[in-house]
């Protein structure tokens, strides 16, 4: 917090409230928190946009004392709930427990006080519900609205911005990013008056540093300034990794015995880390993007004997884990692996990702701060705002898993990783450690340093639930209004001008291209054709005659060239009809196939022969389940096919063939080798192309050979004019079309949803106008990836009569996701018949809403995964964490602590959700209350609170 002593809630007095909160605090303000203070305390809203450390959160704590101060009230608005409660604990040691309350989903602490921190979702919810909360509501701090940009949860800080009643001021707190002026307009646009104020100076300076082997060389050429235009790579830094890349080399030609030159690993993480420790460069942290490369390095500089603490340090150290773990049994800390977990802090290490269980976590963040934690391996989501600050940041790589493929870091990652080093008050400055290896490139480096700013891309889409609350408070029109408001379509917006002019500038170069083809013609003897036609110039409608009169569409040299590039335009569309039925043929196939067919699967990672083990269902995306001969078993699809599936041949499978354990599935693998079936050899026959037998295809070709200017030379210089014509052409084109995408894309995404909501009874429309209907109202209050699934199957009562175990079970399946590729369908299950069937059903009401998506071309809602659910039964059913963990893991689902308390909530908070939109009455709201009080227990409970 920014001040170190207790604070009164402010009354208001002749000094201005500005004064007042300045003459409490212990420090100066810079000049941007004194101006964004100012236009807060002037009735504006705020954007501040600023790096990583600055000091933007003080504006927000203004904020909360202007609301106090008024007799009003303020939300504090974070992404994550780990800011939140810190957040929390930070405001309540300034205005006291009694003034400052919390709310996160799974966790409510005096939520009716003046001032509440929660989660961002939270705000939404209660805009959609109309909660008396609302009321006396004078300010909104939003912390990391960059956050918006999430391509899963981004959405929710437009809704809360646009939804909010007008006297209310949004304070905006943002890292820097380079388009803060368009997010400014915007805000400005559908809020009134706002502020936005940059500030791109760091309050403590941060150098760039390349770790090479043992040597530690400063990444910029010292006698290059920051006003340079571009700063310069340290020259030393060049002419040695050229030195060591020679000798790496040489050793790696000498030892490879022909196979090549081996290049070698960066320094081993003790020796990086005893090279920080003697530079004085710690505490630091190490950014690694992966849970297993963080336990891992932990593992390494542990098994090196290396020491950071004192004595007094891990007595000290001793005592704060002590009072953490005070809560903890010690047989779940036996199955959490304390002691080991203990070791590594007693002598300065730690790991912190979201894997560890919660109390870990904010136990090693509490000794870092206090600085008895030197050395922390982390995953990037320690940069998410957590108060962390280090003295050096170091990076292995700069590369990391997206979740679909590796890429490298952007420039704003590596700017929100960085920004971690240097701790305001405490150093002079922070360092920022990039460590050397073969594949990293000195001026790669540089251009990541050197772009401290990254756009801001809203990623704002209509879902279920919002567009069932936009109807049900706005109705239609309203609800397309707010969507044409909303910072996506601003962006579309500003894009589409800039994409006009192109298309302008672009059709005045054809006019002119017209014009210098037709002059060039002339001067032939050549009939150039109609000239000034520009972008309209096109073939004739299918069908029509094709002739060469003066009046007719291909008449002269530009009619000749128009006439190629619809041969052109044809043959292509031909080829996409093409792929499109294959595509079609492919799933027409995977519907028809038998259970123990045995098919090819030709691409992917399980590339071989396959058995069928159960049937698509679903005509529409038939994915049957297969299992291979390397024993996976998983859903096949269209995209997995180039041609359509061949039956190779059949096997007899057992009626209850056992596919749940590896076992299983080894020894059905096994017999499918046994039958000798392989996959077939070449590519197949070929299908005669269907151009050849194009009517309209033909004839186009018949008048290209009859046409006068078909006998010129291909090399003449009019065919190079014709062609730069017909790529200009092809662009406006291409740039028109890519208008309409933007122009229209929210609106027709809203109307397909809406379509799937008409056609399923959630919407009506009456006289005119769309009414949200009593299940809509449901609907409306689930807020959940799968909502729409979630509430057919309320509708359809399917889940009435399971008990609370159960109950649990199924509602896992809703909102875990596999962290790998496993099979995890509802006959993968064990467990009672009550549950295999009200999973069978769910799945079912799964398989008949994608059907309904894809008639409305909305992207299908994602299979229900159950690799949680044994986990989560046994957990209500009162076994221990020590069974509920090995459940999930002999189901091929490896769960950390951290990740089964993780699901735990999710599961709590739709469960919660379940139950109050039910009704008392409901004959789901006891089974659901009842689990929930179940999953509250022992390391959960903890952690939940």
């Amino acid at each position: 917090m920014t001040s170190s002593n207790r604070l009164d809630a402010p009354s208001a007095t002749a000094e201005s409230a500005f004064d007042t909160f300045v003459g409490r605090l212990d420090f100066r303000l810079d000049d941007f928190q004194i101006r964004a203070c100012h236009a807060l305390e002037s009735g504006h809203g705020v954007l501040v946009c600023a790096p990583t450390g600055a000091g933007k959160t003080i504006v927000g704590e203004f904020a909360v004392h202007l609301a106090l101060a008024s007799g009003s009230k303020c939300f504090y608005t974070t992404p994550i709930k780990a800011l939140s409660n810190q957040k929390y604990a930070d405001l309540v040691a300034v205005y006291g427990a009694a003034s400052v309350g919390l709310l996160t989903g799974d966790t409510s602490i005096n939520s009716d006080a003046p001032v509440v921190v929660m989660t961002t979702e939270v705000v939404r919810n209660m805009i959609y519900a109309n909660s008396p909360a609302l009321n006396g509501l004078s300010h909104v701090v939003m912390d990391e609205v960059h956050f918006l940009a999430d391509r899963f949860r981004g959405a929710v800080w437009e809704e809360v911005i646009l939804h909010l009643e007008p006297s209310v001021r949004v304070v905006s707190l943002s890292a820097t990013v380079s388009n803060a002026e368009e997010f400014g307009e915007w805000i400005q646009t559908v809020r009134g008056d706002t502020t936005v104020i940059v500030d791109d100076h760091r309050p403590v300076p941060l150098t760039q540093h390349v770790l090479v082997g043992s040597r530690l060389f400063d990444l910029f050429d010292s006698r290059s300034s920051a006003g340079d235009h571009r700063l310069k790579v340290n020259p030393e830094l060049k002419r040695f990794i050229r030195h060591r890349m020679l000798l790496d080399d040489g050793d790696g030609q000498r030892g490879s015995r022909g196979r090549g030159p081996r290049r070698k690993p960066g320094p081993p993480r003790p020796q990086v880390v005893a090279r920080l420790e003697k530079d004085g460069l710690l505490p630091a942290i190490g950014f690694i993007f992966s849970r297993a490369g963080c336990d891992g390095a932990l593992a390494q500089c542990l098994r090196s004997g290396l020491n950071l603490l004192t004595p007094d340090q891990v007595a000290a150290v001793d005592e704060v884990v002590d009072r953490h773990l005070t809560e903890l049994s010690p047989a779940d800390a036996d199955v959490l692996g304390v002691d080991e977990w203990r070791a590594g802090l007693r002598r300065g290490f730690a790991a912190h990702h979201a894997g560890l269980l919660p109390t870990f976590r904010h136990t090693v963040e509490e000794l870092f701060v206090r600085g008895l934690v030197r050395m922390v391996f982390a995953t990037e989501t320690l940069a998410l705002g957590i108060n962390m600050p280090a003295r050096s940041v170091v990076l292995e790589r700069l590369v990391k898993f997206n979740g679909e493929a590796h890429v490298d870091l952007s420039p704003g990652e590596f700017t929100q990783l960085t920004g971690r080093a240097g701790r305001r008050g405490i150093d002079v400055e922070g360092h920022a450690v990039v460590v050397w290896s073969p594949e990293l490139i000195p001026e790669q480096v540089a251009g990541l340093a050197g772009a401290r700013t990254f756009p801001l891309r809203s990623s704002f889409a209509p879902e279920y639930n919002m567009a069932t609350n936009l109807i049900g408070r706005l109705g239609l029109a309203g609800s397309r209004d707010l969507l044409n408001r909303s910072f996506a379509q601003f962006q579309a917006d500003r894009s589409v001008v800039g994409q006009a002019r192109k298309v302008d500038e672009m059709s005045r170069q054809l006019r002119r291209l017209d014009v210098e083809l037709a002059g060039a013609a002339q001067r032939r003897g050549i009939d150039p054709g109609p000239v000034g036609v520009g972008a309209d110039t096109a073939g004739p409608a299918d069908g029509a005659e094709v002739v060469h009169g003066a009046d007719k569409p291909y008449a002269g040299f530009l009619g000749y060239i128009t006439l190629r590039e619809d041969i052109r335009r044809r043959e292509r569309d031909l080829r996409f009809r093409r792929r499109v039925e294959g595509r079609d043929a492919i799933a027409d196939e995977l519907a028809s196939l038998k259970r123990g067919a045995v098919i090819g699967v030709p691409t992917g990672r399980h590339r071989g022969i396959a058995v069928v083990v159960e049937t698509a269902g679903a005509p529409v995306d038939p994915k049957p389940l297969v299992l291979t001969e390397d024993a996976w078993c998983g859903r096949v699809g269209v995209a997995d096919f180039v041609n359509p599936p061949e039956v190779l041949g059949g096997m007899r499978l057992p009626r209850n063939a056992d596919r749940r354990t590896g076992r299983g599935r080894r020894d059905l693998a096994s017999a499918l080798r046994s039958t000798g079936i392989e996959m077939p050899r070449g590519r197949g026959s070929k299908k005669r192309a269907e151009a050849a037998d194009d009517a309209e295809l033909k004839r186009l070709r018949h008048a290209l050979k009859a046409h006068p200017a078909h006998g010129i030379e291909a090399s003449d210089d009019l065919f190079r004019l014709a062609e730069r014509r017909n790529r200009l052409l092809r662009d406006i084109v291409d740039a028109q079309a890519r208008i309409g995408a933007r122009t229209s894309t929210l609106g027709v995404t809203f109307d397909h949803i809406v379509g799937v909501l008409s056609e399923l009874g959630y919407v009506e429309y009456v006289d005119e106008t769309v009414r949200v209907t009593p299940t809509g109202e449901v609907l409306a209050r689930i807020y959940s990836e799968s909502d729409l699934v979630v509430t057919e199957c309320i509708r359809a009562g399917i889940w009435d009569k399971l008990s609370p175990p159960d109950l649990a079970a199924v509602v896992a399946a809703m909102v875990f996701e596999s962290r790998r590729e496993s099979y995890s369908g509802a006959d993968a299950m064990s467990g009672n018949p009550a549950l295999r069937t009200a999973l069978a059903e769910t799945i079912a009401i799964w398989r008949s809403v994608t059907s309904v998506e894809t008639r409305h071309h909305v992207s299908p809602t994602r299979e229900p995964d159950t690799g949680f659910s044994i986990a989560v039964s046994m957990w209500v059913s009162g076994r221990s964490l020590t069974e509920a963990l090995a459940a999930a893991g002999e189901r091929g689902h490896l769960l950390s602590p951290g990740d089964f308390v993780r699901w735990n909530r999710q599961v709590v908070d739709l469960l919660e959700q379940i139950r109050l939109c039910v009704g008392a009455d409901s004959p789901l709201a006891r089974p659901a209350r009842v689990a929930v009080g179940a999953i509250r227990r022992g390391v959960v409970a903890a952690e939940l609170g």
